[in-house]
């Protein structure tokens, strides 16, 4: 069994090399887009599901409370944490709809969406996508594999992080990986390099 443990450092280490070779100018690209909403008053929304989820809460806790250093709070949630809401929207309509119809009600023209889906064809953040364009919104996606549904749907303005796996568990070691460089990205941009 130690062999099969160290063989997920292995790749996970493997993915994470080919990662640094092809998505720091989409990182860079998604980071400068969060700082331009954030100056120009706008948030950032979050969502994506299982994984996803805690992804999205971990980045827009990163951001409301802070990342590495003292600042002050920045404007993002988490469209994943309230559960009667999101319930409430599954019962009476769908759960492909717990993220859009959370969109259309508090997404505003400028705001950012940053979309989670390790395999890009979850129906609910394809959804949140289509709502956050309906809104004049900016969508950040961060995908694996080939992109799926949520890669048809972006415009030029959009970005899509695309992280160059198959493996679930090996995309989202990355996903959270960017998360920590959008992060450092935005604090460093707003506040200075420390």
């Amino acid at each position: 069994m130690q062999d099969r443990i160290i063989s997920h450092f292995g790749n996970s280490i493997e993915t994470k090399a080919l990662a640094a070779e092809q998505l720091p100018p989409f990182i860079e690209r998604g980071g400068q887009t969060m700082v331009n909403a954030i100056l120009g008053g706008n948030k950032i929304l979050s969502c994506g599901n299982g994984g996803s989820a805690g992804d999205a809460q971990h980045f827009s806790s990163e951001l409301l409370n802070r990342f590495e250093r003292e600042r002050p709070g920045l404007p993002a949630f988490a469209l994943t944490t309230d559960s009667s809401t999101m319930t409430s929207i599954a019962n009476d309509y769908s759960y492909n709809e717990i993220f859009s119809k959370q969109i259309r009600a508090l997404g505003n023209k400028g705001d950012i969406l940053l979309a989670i889906s390790t395999s890009g064809n979850s129906a609910n953040v394809v959804q949140a996508i289509q709502a956050a364009h309906e809104r004049e919104m900016t969508v950040i996606a961060l995908s694996g594999k080939d992109g799926g549904d949520m890669a048809s749907l972006l415009t030029t303005d959009d970005v899509e992080i695309r992280v160059p796996s198959t493996v679930t568990a090996r995309i989202q070691e990355v996903h959270l990986l960017v998360i920590h460089c959008l992060c450092d990205y935005i604090d460093c941009s707003l506040f200075g390099e420390e």
